[in-house]
């Protein structure tokens, strides 16, 4: 039987393997050859060329090498390489369900044993990291080849990924435009075909928001799924998690089987999944009470585009049988923001008065941009109480929306109110704070709201604007409940595939 490209793509997204011309491909050994896998192939595609000897992992980390070398000059996705730490893997041997699979961390509160970590700030550069993260063991263990650390915005602060120390990531599809933040060098790597997935982590939006901005697949998983430690066991007073952004959702589902689970030392553990989240990827979802929410919570107004991408995903759940009912969610806006932005200058104030001790003096306005100096001074504005009540109102938010998953299995919202913004905007150095402020907020209004509950959330990029720019659409889940965004994810893939849709960059 011959296979089109789009029955290619539409086999892969159901977890068939990609096509017997690949595999063609892949046995003819030239480098151009291999390098065309990385636009066709998932991670668990490459793995099974790996595991069958028609490609070895030293050659997929040369072909992804050369990708970085012939297409990040324009996106900037990748801003620290570590060449031989991976080939000194790569030697060592390597084995799982992504053996051999080039890999990239993100530039954020992650730790490669004898790599530096800048977190996208001058005032950490040089970072030098003397043991792995456990999170990082795990990638290993599964076999992930990690050879660089993508682009973050200072300390993962804003909705771009822009920072003094590296300079501007810029999105596949238009290089005028935010690849989105924080996790934006990840997202911009994935949609340029550098890896197929990448990691990133999320604190207020930041895997979700670069996934709606590139194009591609981001799940923020539910609070305590994946560890953070030993470093440190919790981000942004319980709101950061980590995971990943891809191209499939059943690389996705994969990586955090390979991932998910506590630590030694975790303060709280996510509920463990039933079975395998890959196995829930290719079952049915059922019949879903879904709740669709066009307006913030805040009252921000959305883009037209905004609203027709989440509408039209309405239309497609229908289609698949679902029942589609406007709600309304119910979230004190004045509350819960009060609650985030204390969060954020107490932790960036934590955050500088940390690296300043370790280096031995004080950080200084010249060692940080200037929303991060901003943030950082009014954290001495919060007393001990303040930051208890914070965290006292993510918990309201939360049994709020347990109550509220009693009527709807998932909740159904833009992803981001706006398309992806013009370089500049979002960036940390701002000329005018309060217009820094205004741009940001209204920007992102949608997706801080699960970091605050704790509940899992992801984007998938099922629409393109008239002029070619993606916009993802949002779905939620009731706390613990990936198993089913995976199923719904999935369904969705199968019955809109987004693998065809390629951005300039990647050519």
């Amino acid at each position: 039987m011959l296979l089109t490209r789009r029955d290619a793509m539409v086999m892969l997204g159901s977890g068939v393997v990609a096509g017997a011309m690949t595999s063609a491909r892949a046995a003819s050994g030239s480098a151009g050859d291999i390098d065309d896998l990385f636009a066709e192939r998932d991670a668990l595609g490459l793995a099974e060329l790996v595991r069958h000897r028609e490609v070895t992992p030293a050659e997929l980390l040369d072909a992804a090498l050369r990708r970085v070398e012939r297409i990040d000059a324009g996106t900037h996705a990748v801003v620290l390489r570590h060449d031989e730490q991976a080939r000194a893997q790569v030697s060592a041997g390597v084995g799982g369900p992504f053996a051999g699979v080039p890999f990239l961390l993100k530039d954020l509160h992650i730790r490669l044993a004898g790599t530096v970590t800048d977190n996208g700030s001058r005032f950490f550069r040089g970072a030098l990291a003397g043991e792995d993260d456990e999170l990082t063991r795990r990638y290993k263990r599964a076999g992930l080849v990690i050879f660089g650390k993508t682009g973050s915005p200072e300390l993962g602060l804003t909705g771009t990924t822009e920072s003094v120390l590296h300079g501007a990531t810029r999105n596949p599809w238009n290089l005028e435009r935010t690849a989105g933040g924080s996790s934006g060098g990840a997202a911009a790597a994935v949609a340029a075909r550098l890896v197929p997935a990448a990691h990133a982590s999320d604190g207020a939006g930041s895997i979700r928001t670069p996934a709606s901005c590139c194009g591609v697949f981001g799940l923020k998983p539910t609070r305590g799924r994946v560890p953070l430690g030993p470093e440190r066991f919790e981000g942004w007073n319980g709101l950061t998690t980590q995971h990943a952004v891809s191209l499939s959702v059943r690389d996705n589902a994969a990586l955090l089987d390979a991932t998910a689970g506590p630590e030694v030392g975790s303060p709280y553990v996510a509920p463990p999944p039933v079975r395998p989240f890959l196995e829930e990827v290719t079952a049915s979802p059922g019949s879903l009470r879904v709740a669709l929410v066009t307006s913030p919570v805040s009252g921000s107004p959305v883009d037209a585009e905004c609203v027709a991408a989440v509408e039209d995903t309405a239309r497609l759940l229908e289609e698949l049988g679902h029942h589609v009912e406007e709600a309304k969610l119910p979230v004190d806006h004045e509350r819960t923001n009060a609650a985030m932005l204390a969060t954020l200058c107490v932790n960036t104030l934590k955050a500088l008065e940390d690296r300043g001790k370790a280096l031995g003096r004080p950080w200084t306005p010249d060692d940080v941009e200037p929303v991060t100096f901003k943030l950082a001074e009014m954290g001495r504005d919060f007393d001990g109480v303040a930051y208890i009540r914070a965290r006292e109102s993510f918990g309201e938010a939360g049994r709020a929306m347990a109550l509220f998953h009693q009527r709807f299995d998932v909740v159904l919202t833009p992803t981001l109110a706006k398309p992806p913004v013009p370089i500049g905007v979002l960036s940390l150095s701002p000329v005018d704070f309060d217009a820094y402020v205004r741009e940001v907020t209204t920007f992102g209004p949608f997706t801080a709201l699960y970091n605050m509950t704790g509940q899992p959330a992801m984007s998938v990029p099922l629409f393109w604007t008239a002029d070619g720019l993606p916009i993802g659409t949002m779905l939620a889940a009731a706390y613990g409940n990936e198993a089913l965004l995976f199923r719904l994810a999935g369904q969705l893939e199968r019955a809109r595939p987004w693998w065809n849709r390629r951005p300039p960059a990647a050519i």
